[in-house]
């Protein structure tokens, strides 16, 4: 069994929030697991331990959505590829540590496949670049299954992540792909989504 792929386009943060709910809530031991890809309009996210000191710069536009992921404060916005992973993880016999180490991993793979060496931290959850964060994040398990998923910034101003400290760190760094490979070698935004969402789908059901 793998998850099915759904290529999801630009979509309302708050609305694919109940998107992510609704299915969890109404899915079955038989429904089948899905990663969607999307894009979101500019908005910070605070996970359910998310601290407001976090936010260091208040004078903006960009909407702030309490959420109840795992985790701290982030940033999505336009040109970053967030893949949401509705995976029932009892049925795949995994823990949730087990998944973030699973979704790492695939992180990892993929950015290997541009020559890319990066790391896992188990001590702050995500995917760095010789220390600068390039992939994020959290989750939330409901009736053994998880929802919410990771942020993968593919080619973004990244202007906002200085307006918080990301993920609770201060001065933590943040790249993205188009900084790390030449723009001749950057596949499409699509591309990106699509051959990530399949890595991911490799490491979790490889067993």
């Amino acid at each position: 069994m793998v998850a099915i792929i759904k290529y999801l386009g630009r979509m309302d943060y708050n609305k694919t929030w109940q998107d992510m709910q609704y299915f969890t809530n109404n899915r079955n031991e038989n429904t089948p697991d899905e990663l969607w890809i999307v894009e979101h309009e500019p908005v910070f996210t605070l996970g359910l331990a998310g601290k407001e000191e976090h936010i260091l710069y208040k004078d903006h536009n960009i909407p702030i959505v309490r959420c109840d992921r795992g985790g701290q404060v982030t940033y999505h916005g336009l040109g970053q590829v967030v893949i949401y992973t509705l995976i029932d993880i009892k049925r795949a016999n995994l823990s949730i540590r087990d998944l973030v180490t699973t979704l790492e991993n695939g992180i990892i793979a993929y950015l290997a496949t541009f020559n890319i060496q990066a790391n896992g931290d188990r001590a702050a959850p995500g995917v760095y670049i010789s220390g600068a964060k390039i992939a994020s994040m959290g989750l939330k398990v409901r009736r053994g299954c998880t929802y919410h998923g990771i942020s993968f910034n593919y080619n973004m101003d990244i202007t906002p992540f200085e307006y918080i400290n990301p993920c609770g760190y201060i001065g933590l760094q943040i790249t993205q792909l188009s900084a790390e490979i030449s723009k001749h070698d950057l596949p499409s935004q699509e591309i990106v989504g699509q051959n990530l969402a399949n890595m991911l789908n490799n490491k979790i059901y490889q067993k």
